[in-house]
């Protein structure tokens, strides 16, 4: 009996030593809880403290206790306890031990978790270690270390893949060191995620493609960022541009021109033809006032006259659909008065001695310069703080001659130059 009797009470004391080894893992799961709810309000705040504080020792007894030390839930809530203690700790020093120990026993969480038994727990300090890193970034950028922010930043985003502000962030960064084709690599990712702000990382991305001497790519991000937002200004205009200085306008125009046939009232579509076509008279037009000789000049005008009457034809056809369109207007007039003002220009040049040739230049001047004036009229009524619209219309009243009406015109050319600087 007494063999028995004490048999018995061997048992009942292994039992209770399970019981208390386990207890510790109930303890620090039961305080972390606490200090999750807790840690939501400041007035909690010493409450959160001592949670925590409870937490770490009991998951710390936990640890290196042989019943409970190889338990995947032990490893679970250690990454847990460990990775919230990185994110509070502000001293980099001691958060670095802390984050140190949070992913060592995350890894070995991931490994023994078989069963995803801990699958939240795992999420949870996955987010914390992510949330360390991201902190970490922001202080690095602060300070100017963008090398070390940008390793930082994309640390955050290895351990939470679609956390856009980590790939946003990571992306500034990389751009600041100037490593544009990392920061395409994080723009781009962006754009496969739930980003709020797409438009933006289309804008910007043709930027960074050129910043890396890529144009090709630079066109292409504009292409796929116009089937998403066909009426984009912006990016219209830098496609212009971008083609314009690789010499692909003519693919730019043909695709304008297929656009146009599948939507022929889209004033906009007319409107950035045209607009392809002003950029082309002016590279023309520049080609022009740098020749030296007449004939090269001669030679070299009627490209530019050309490229402005296809821009005004089409500026025409976008005002047809709605004749209130500003930047139709504005543009519109100026293609018309380019060559007023070439003609100008060229009669004022001439010597004295061809004065039938100065009165035969200004008369074409002052033709084409009325030509354009309703244009110009309409994009300053539609817009009276235009910089533009009123430096256009002041060049109108600065150009054209007409002896009997020069002080009529000196007068609203002074006054639009009082409205111009007014502006600025």
């Amino acid at each position: 009996m007494k063999i028995k009797l004490l048999m018995v009470g061997l048992l009942g004391l292994v039992t209770a030593t399970t019981f208390a080894q386990k207890r510790e893992l109930e303890s620090a799961e039961s305080n972390y809880k606490d200090y999750q709810v807790s840690s939501q309000s400041k007035l909690l705040a010493k409450k959160s403290q001592q949670s925590m504080t409870d937490a770490k020792a009991s998951i710390d007894k936990a640890s290196v206790n042989p019943k409970t030390a190889n338990e995947p839930k032990t490893f679970a809530l250690k990454a847990a306890i460990y990775a919230s203690l990185a994110v509070d700790d502000s001293v980099q020093t001691t958060s670095a031990v802390s984050f140190s120990t949070a992913s060592d026993a995350l890894k070995q969480a991931k490994t023994l978790d078989t069963k995803n038994e801990n699958k939240d727990l795992i999420e949870h300090a996955t987010i914390q270690l992510a949330q360390y890193n991201l902190n970490k970034g922001v202080a690095e950028f602060q300070n100017k270390k963008f090398e070390d922010a940008y390793k930082s930043f994309d640390a955050a985003r290895q351990l939470v893949p679609t956390d856009t502000t980590s790939i946003l962030n990571s992306g500034i960064a990389a751009i600041n060191m100037k490593n544009y084709t990392a920061a395409i690599g994080a723009y781009n990712n962006l754009l496969t995620t739930n980003y709020s702000q797409k438009n933006k990382i289309y804008n910007d991305l043709p930027g960074l493609y050129l910043a890396n001497k890529d144009t090709t790519g630079a066109l292409k991000s504009i292409s796929d960022a116009l089937v998403k937002y066909p009426t984009n200004g912006d990016l219209r205009r830098q496609e212009i541009i971008i083609a314009l200085q690789s010499g692909k306008l003519n693919d730019v125009i043909g695709k304008i021109e297929a656009a146009i046939k599948n939507d022929p009232t889209n004033k906009n579509l007319y409107y950035y033809e045209g607009l392809t076509y002003s950029q082309l008279g002016d590279a023309a037009d520049e080609k022009y006032n740098k020749a030296k000789d007449e004939a090269s000049k001669a030679a070299l005008h009627k490209p530019a006259l050309d490229y402005y009457a296809k821009g005004a034809e089409l500026y025409k056809k976008a005002l047809a659909v709605d004749p209130d369109y500003f930047d139709a207007n504005l543009n519109l007039g100026y293609v018309l008065m380019k060559p007023a003002i070439d003609e100008y220009n060229a009669a004022n040049q001439l010597p004295a001695s061809r004065q039938k040739d100065y009165e035969a230049g200004i008369a074409r001047a002052n033709a084409q310069f009325d030509i354009a004036k309703p244009y110009l009229q309409r994009a300053v009524d539609l817009n009276p703080k235009s910089a533009d619209a009123l430096s256009n219309l002041r060049n109108y009243y600065r150009g054209r001659t007409d002896q009997a009406h020069a002080a009529e015109y000196k007068a609203k050319a002074d006054d639009l130059k009082k409205q111009i600087d007014a502006l600025h």
